[in-house]
């Protein structure tokens, strides 16, 4: 089945007991069993919940994969695969990637006794210098949050696999209607389900997805026994988010590329990050990995912190807003809003500079959008 129909139909099965196309919500906490032992598959909804399990097998689906697990957020899931590892592990990670994902790794694991090297990852030779006999795991996330660097994947995770380092590839701003890690070989694929999967701001989630049995057993073993799993209403409402994702990921990039062009004119922006635009230095990867180039954008304008939080604010149409992938386009200021837990030097190591906006540019009209964005530059 083709991507539209597979996001449709996968894990989407019409109820037994009434007919129901739509996956019913099983709000419910346990199962009763007919014997000791003897039940029908569900005993407890934090071990597994019917509404879950057609969410799980529906993002499985949409990546090309065997095995999926859910959880109450994009950060649970990272926690979950951190929980493979031990201390003494290390892990080389892209250094542009989603403030959460830096402030887990760097102020939680660490306390373990974990390492971490965060490199500019579309320099293979920087994956290549830092892995040592202990690298357990390649952290990789492209399109990069929020400069959105591009990783050429193939390479990258042809690396890990001849240092027998696991590769763990973000792919929320891509999506796999976008991009398919798998297609390159990545071990685990993560999602916040919170963003594009979801769609509509109005649930949080987290996803991992797999081909090898052996990973999905231990990371389904740590979905359990750590419990950070999502409601049975949350399930619903991420899976009624799917059914659409193909339609809304073709409008989300064709209004991220026209305000891509129109930010890259305009003279009051220094600079403009988006894949698809020919002058990014990632642009040839992304066509060879992506099939489109994401409803992200991040610019530079010319000014300092407090023009560019004063533009931010400015906006009517898009929402001064933390997250993404939603329908409506929000605005952000990544340096005090969604990376201020990354430390001000390293951000300006990174290039997350004061003067940068990050867009999440939602399905609205086109003009409507460049109309807003042409106000708010004008303050």
């Amino acid at each position: 089945m083709k991507f539209e129909t597979r996001a449709i139909h996968s894990g989407n099965k019409s109820d037994s007991a009434t007919g129901a196309i739509t996956t019913p919500i099983y709000q419910t906490s346990t199962f009763q069993q007919e014997a000791v032992g003897k039940h029908k598959g569900f005993v407890y909804t934090r071990t597994d919940n019917p509404t879950r399990h057609a969410l799980e097998d529906n993002l499985a689906a949409l990546e090309n994969a065997k095995y999926g697990l859910c959880f109450a957020s994009g950060l649970a899931a990272v926690n979950t695969v951190m929980n493979l590892l031990k201390a003494g592990d290390h892990v080389v990670s892209a250094n542009d990637l989603y403030g959460g994902t830096y402030r887990i790794f760097t102020k939680l694991f660490t306390k373990y006794g974990m390492t971490f090297d965060l490199v500019d990852a579309t320099n293979l030779d920087n994956i290549r210098r830092v892995i040592r006999p202990n690298t357990k795991v390649l952290w990789l996330e492209t399109p990069s949050n929020p400069l959105l660097k591009i990783t050429d994947l193939k390479a990258a995770i042809g690396i890990a696999k001849k240092h027998k380092i696991l590769s763990v590839v973000d792919n929320t701003f891509a999506t796999p209607y976008l991009q398919q890690p798998f297609d390159f070989g990545a071990d685990i694929v993560l999602h916040s389900t919170t963003k594009y999967l979801g769609g509509h701001s109005d649930i949080l989630g987290g996803a991992l997805i797999t081909n090898n049995k052996d990973l999905y057993e231990r990371l389904k073993f740590f979905q359990n026994a750590v419990g950070a799993v999502p409601g049975p209403f949350d399930c619903f409402l991420t899976l009624r988010g799917t059914k659409t994702l193909a339609l809304r990921m073709e409008r989300h990039c064709s209004n991220a590329m026209a305000i891509a062009r129109f930010l890259s004119r305009h003279p009051k922006v220094k600079k403009v990050f988006y894949p698809g635009l020919p002058s990014h230095p990632g642009h040839q990867i992304a066509k060879k990995q992506m099939t489109d180039f994401g409803g992200m954008v991040s610019f530079e304008v010319n000014g300092n912190a407090a023009k560019t939080k004063r533009i931010a604010a400015s906006a009517k149409l898009f929402a001064l807003a933390e997250s993404l992938g939603c329908v409506r386009s929000l605005i952000n200021h990544p340096p005090s809003m969604t990376h201020a837990s990354v430390e001000p030097e390293v951000r300006k190591k990174i290039g997350i500079n004061d003067n940068l906006i990050r867009l999440s540019v939602g399905i609205e009209n086109i003009q409507d959008l460049i109309e807003d964005l042409k106000q708010a530059l004008s303050k």
